[in-house]
């Protein structure tokens, strides 16, 4: 009786001729564009070594999570979903290169052509397309900056950090402006607080302002798949400066006239926090590990 192997033991076994054999593997990968794909568990934290066939897009290797037709994602790209710096093994001059990269779903029209290209190429992957209702994600992994490169991404954190704190100390000192009491407040205080305000708003626009002046055409040119991405964070740009004008405009009232109608002021202030907090986290989940990785 022949000797079963487990998916795990085939894969252990692939792995390992691959790097004996400057990444070439005889059965049913010999002769295949072949790379190894290391990524961390979203969920245990432990690394995890996958054999895939690539495609060669010149900047970048583009793989494709076909799970074999299968009705669900494989692992790897729930892994990556969540931590996008990935380890690459690649034959290469006689041996294995091995180099940390960045994996970001190609998505829209992009991702269509690519996946048509693939399957001219390997026929097979057409067919795991038929036979699933899933659209089979297409994964762009791209070189990652040396370690020492400025952290560009990091910085974005630290900058959404401050600005957290910021309108956090507005809305704090506005609540004890409205809290003040029965008696008229004081108009210097009102000064003070349309200038907290006016302050916050200029911080806010320019790092907008700097963001499409500058990231969102560097990250265009390094990570072109991010491209639906920065469309939407420039739509939200637009609604931003349209909830910021309107902030500062209750504010300029408050220091004209001493008064504020407090429920107004408050829903104001939930609305530009709870906008502002949805756009951050997005912000910050699509694009950190991409800006870290650009090379200046």
């Amino acid at each position: 009786m022949a000797e079963e192997f487990s998916p795990a033991d085939l894969n252990r076994a692939i792995i390992e001729e691959f790097r004996a054999n400057a990444g070439r593997v005889g059965g049913m990968f010999e002769g295949a564009a072949l790379v190894l794909l290391t990524t961390t568990g979203r969920r245990s934290g432990r690394r995890h070594t996958t054999p895939l066939t690539y495609m060669d897009g010149g900047d970048r290797l583009l793989v494709f999570a076909s799970n074999a037709g299968s009705d669900r994602d494989p692992a790897w790209y729930a892994n990556v979903l969540a931590h996008p710096r990935v380890t690459v093994e690649i034959g290469a001059g006689g041996g294995v290169e091995s180099y940390d990269a960045v994996a970001l779903a190609v998505h829209g029209e992009e991702r269509d052509r690519l996946y048509a290209e693939q399957s001219a190429l390997v026929p097979a992957y057409a067919e795991y397309q038929r036979m699933t209702a899933r659209t089979i994600p297409v994964v762009s992994l791209r070189r990652a900056a040396p370690g020492n490169a400025p952290a560009i991404g990091d910085e974005l954190v630290r900058i959404h950090e401050t600005l957290r704190r910021d309108l956090a100390a507005l809305r704090a000192e506005t609540e004890a402006y409205l809290g003040g009491g029965t008696e008229r407040p004081r108009p210097d205080l009102a000064d003070q607080l349309r200038a907290r305000c006016v302050g916050f708003c200029d911080v806010l626009g320019e790092h907008h302002g700097n963001e499409e002046a500058r990231g969102f055409p560097l990250l265009e040119k390094h990570h072109p798949e991010l491209a639906p991405v920065l469309d939407r964070l420039r739509r939200e740009h637009t609604a931003v400066t349209g909830m910021k004008n309107e902030l500062a405009a209750l504010f300029e009232d408050i220091g004209t006239t001493g008064t504020a109608d407090p429920a107004r002021v408050r829903a104001e202030l939930d609305r530009v926090t709870a906008g502002l907090e949805a756009h951050y986290a997005y912000e910050e989940a699509e694009l950190v590990t991409a800006l870290n990785a650009l090379r200046l």
